[in-house]
């Protein structure tokens, strides 16, 4: 590994641990503040919300300015914040910051493979790519289980003080020893409109929101329903490598029968592990993070292939404003709902919503048929007579900043 791959995976485990660490002491937060579970969440919320809103001005910026400042000032605020955090004196403040925190954090997903690919040759963009996800991935579950396996020993604030000297050690790294940029950024040909105009591809943004929205609000609730010590419960995360089984077998999977299809059984994968979490929320959280991550593994691509050319970034770009729409606001919704009603009300909740993208999957998958066989055009971009490709390059097979696994499977996302 090069000292560029280095410092970019360096750059996403500092950024996901910072902002995933608050997760598992959601309900210590919760009791020293007086919340319920959906009060609770807008902990994580803030923070993701505020970076679904700011990721594609940051990436449109890392264009002008370059990527390297964007990724060395993003994760440098990111580190510093994660340690005044724990000091804040009331949940206000707390949210104030974590908004901040989200702001800063956006800087590593809009920038760090748009960096990897301007920088290096073909032959190498896949190792990058992949140590880049391991970052973010290894990140995003350390945090977790870093806050959440010594809450009990140092307190919520104690365990987020240590997640955020971590993640500062991280972020350092990356200041010293990210190489100045060699090539300038390559700024693609205008595609917003190209993105927004395909209905395939607006289905899978909307699918992006439901599915993560049920994802996080599982992990949210997980902590006030699961009876223990506080380390033992956070020990669930760990059913996060179960997503790089899941996302390789999805993707060998929709090669033999297509994306959408195999995207229709993942859902239904994690539609039964929602039921089943009614028997044992364990075994219930095992076959969601499983189902979810094949999911998300086989919408990420589609969105890369069926793109046009001019429009990849954009709609790479808006598939993750939606992922982290659905991690803030589904996330909080489903957390409510638990809060109201319980674990069987937000099972019921989980289940409108899988429904619901199970039914724009099925129709995005038949409108792709009723295109194969000429029954009806697309024209994937504005005026362009070039389809697209139809598998998605390299830098499409990973979703920008958040760590998405690939269609082939190369790890989870965070």
């Amino acid at each position: 590994m090069n000292r560029l791959t280095a410092s970019i995976a360096a750059s996403g485990l500092a950024s996901f641990a910072l902002l995933y660490a608050p997760q598992p002491v959601l309900p210590q937060i919760a009791a020293e503040y007086g919340l319920g579970p959906g009060g609770a969440s807008l902990a994580m919320s803030a923070a993701t919300l505020a970076l679904a809103v700011v990721v594609v001005p940051v990436a449109m910026l890392s264009e002008r300015i370059g990527r390297r400042p964007v990724i060395v000032v993003s994760v440098l605020l990111a580190g510093v914040l994660g340690v005044v955090l724990p000091f804040a004196p009331n949940y206000e403040l707390f949210l104030v910051l974590r908004v901040l925190q989200g702001v800063a954090a956006a800087g590593v997903p809009a920038a760090s493979m748009a960096y990897l690919a301007d920088e290096l040759s073909s032959k190498k963009l896949g190792a990058a790519m992949g140590a880049m996800i391991a970052g973010n991935s290894i990140g995003g579950m350390v945090g977790r289980l870093l806050s959440g396996t010594t809450v009990d020993w140092l307190g919520w604030r104690g365990s987020i003080l240590l997640s955020g000297v971590i993640g500062l050690v991280a972020a350092l790294v990356v200041v010293f020893f990210l190489p100045r940029a060699q090539a300038r950024p390559k700024q693609a040909p205008r595609g917003m409109k190209a993105a927004l105009k395909d209905p395939v591809l607006l289905s899978l943004y909307v699918v992006a929101v439901l599915l993560v929205g049920a994802f996080i609000s599982f992990y949210n609730v997980a902590g006030f329903q699961l009876t223990g010590p506080s380390w033992l419960e956070s020990l669930v995360f760990l059913f996060y490598a179960f997503g790089s089984t899941s996302a390789a077998f999805a993707g060998r999977l929709s090669d033999r029968l297509g994306r959408g299809r195999v995207l229709l059984m993942a859902i239904g994968v994690v539609a039964l592990g929602t039921l089943a979490s009614l028997v044992w929320v364990p075994l219930g959280l095992a076959v969601v993070t499983a189902g979810f991550f094949g999911a998300h593994a086989i919408a990420s691509s589609w969105v890369g292939a069926r793109a046009p050319a001019n429009a990849r970034g954009h709609a790479a770009g808006l598939y993750l404003c939606g992922f982290y729409v659905g991690s803030s606001i589904g996330g909080t919704s489903g957390s409510t709902a638990y809060g109201e009603w319980g674990w069987i009300g937000l099972v019921l909740v989980i289940i409108g919503w899988l429904v619901l993208a199970a039914m724009l999957v099925q129709n995005s998958n038949a409108r792709v048929i009723r295109e194969s066989t000429g029954e009806i055009s697309w024209r994937p971009s504005l005026g362009s007579s070039t389809a697209p490709s139809a598998r998605p390059t390299e830098t499409e097979r990973v979703s920008a900043g958040i760590s998405t696994t690939t269609a082939n499977g190369s790890g989870p996302p965070s």
